[in-house]
């Protein structure tokens, strides 16, 4: 028997498997990095940049990447740029793509727009640097002509033209007024011409903040309403800047009595924005942060925003206790009269202890009570019940605390419209609530029936 046709063809196999390896797939890598090379606008990744320069009718904008990953505006002014902004440029032109190349434009830039480009981007990154021009719309919806310096190629993009054209100053300058993590503020102070409101955050280090009203009474707050509050500071902008100058001086001395001044404390320190309107009809709306820092033209809409009644702030759960807080509910309609009793995390009956009730359907009855929040508020003080229909209401319930005491009540009366008048144990005066409610209450034999109908299931 001989091997030599096998020892040959293995011979054969192992040469075809080198040129394979050491040949054909490097060329096919080294293809493929090329075609991915020529549809890159860059010769450089997102992270290796360190410097821009935008060029428009405007004027140039310079910035910088700073020690500690920031970035500033070097020129015309020294301020700090608004990171998001830059992230914005920066991520468009890295992951912009070449869809073809322009051939044989020779020095006819009109046609495409680039004999006098909207915008002109110098990006530096380290010892390296390129250009790129901002020309005319292509032929497609979200696509540009650019010219590249490098190679002074006219080329077809997916650019999308929002994210170049427009750009000035102050798109690139930071415009929130205010600088917080929500968690990190201890105590918000609102001051209004004739009134208060400070509000603790009685859950600092936590991740969730639970606030509290501390004056001018001390409160539980609507802790929707308060984040809402927190999320509109956040979102505080300057829609302009008028830097220290003559015109900042001019506008100064139109600013007499602020709308609203809001402070936030921190372990860090303080900041404070103080909100103008001096003419209303004007429709414009100042800022002031600092007496030596710039003034911010800001939204009226702003000022509406962040003026806030004190009951709008206020835990509006008229029932005033927690639903994990209820030991006992005692619940009266004018066909409906029983008690829930929570024993051991289990509600029961009064009248029927042995008897199963529904745990799901309690639990969400309950809560459904205690959470149920003042819509409007009708008056203030106190006042006579009857014309309310509270004298002798549709339904009345009583909270007992695990203390034996009763901590919660809630009566509601007459309905007007789509709401219905209502008072309640944590707020006073009367208010307007949901009518949902009266449809939600259930009978006792419902809560029995619930929970055998789970049993025979």
């Amino acid at each position: 028997m001989t091997y030599r046709p096998t020892i040959l063809l293995l011979v054969i196999l192992a040469a075809l498997g080198g040129y394979l390896y050491w040949v054909e797939l490097p060329s096919q890598r080294q293809e493929e990095q090329q075609e991915t090379a020529s549809k890159t606008l860059l010769p450089f990744p997102d992270t290796a940049i360190t410097g821009l320069s935008i060029s428009t009718p405007q004027g140039i904008v310079e910035m910088s990447l700073l020690d500690g990953g920031r970035w500033a505006i070097t020129a015309p002014l020294q301020v700090e740029a608004d990171p998001r902004e830059v992230q914005s440029l920066i991520r468009a032109l890295v992951t912009g793509k070449v869809t073809r190349t322009v051939d044989d434009v020779g020095s006819a830039l009109a046609p495409f727009g680039l004999d006098q480009p909207v915008t002109t981007i110098t990006v530096k990154a380290g010892g390296q640097q390129d250009t790129i021009s901002i020309g005319d719309s292509g032929p497609l919806s979200n696509t540009l002509y650019v010219l590249r310096g490098s190679d002074h190629k006219v080329l077809l993009t997916d650019l999308a033209p929002k994210s170049f054209v427009n750009k000035t100053l102050l798109t690139f300058r930071r415009k929130e007024l205010l600088r917080f993590v929500q968690n990190d503020v201890e105590r918000v102070r609102l001051t209004y011409p004739t009134t208060e409101i400070v509000l603790y955050n009685m859950a600092k280090d936590k991740p969730k903040p639970s606030w509290k009203i501390r004056y001018p009474i001390e409160a539980e707050a609507d802790q929707t309403e308060v984040r809402a509050l927190m999320f509109r500071l956040e979102d505080l902008k300057a829609l302009g800047i008028i830097d220290p100058g003559p015109q900042r001086d001019a506008v100064a001395k139109t600013l007499t009595s602020p709308k609203v001044k809001i402070t936030l404390h921190t372990a860090e320190g303080d900041q404070t924005v103080k909100l103008y309107q001096p003419d209303v009809e004007s429709g414009e709306a100042i800022a002031e942060t600092k007496p030596d820092a710039p003034l911010y033209r800001i939204s009226p809409a702003a000022i509406k925003d962040l003026t806030k009644e004190l009951f709008t702030l206020q835990d509006k759960r008229l029932l005033g206790v927690d639903y994990t807080d209820i030991a006992m509910l005692s619940v009266k309609t004018r066909d409906k009269e029983y008690v829930l009793i929570n024993q051991n995390g289990e509600w029961l009956l009064e009248d029927r202890p042995t008897e199963k009730v529904s745990q799901q359907a309690a639990d969400l009855f309950v809560s459904r009570v205690a959470n149920l929040p003042a819509e409007e508020r009708v008056i203030k003080q106190s006042a006579p019940l009857a014309p309310y229909g509270l004298t002798a209401p549709a339904a009345e319930f009583v909270a007992t605390g695990k203390n034996g005491q009763v901590v919660g009540k809630l009566s509601l009366g007459n309905q007007a419209g789509n709401l219905l008048y209502a008072t309640g144990a944590r707020l006073q005066g009367i208010f307007q609530v949901r009518p949902d409610i009266l449809t939600q209450i259930p009978s006792k034999e419902e809560l029995l029936a619930e929970a055998d109908e789970k049993k025979r299931g």
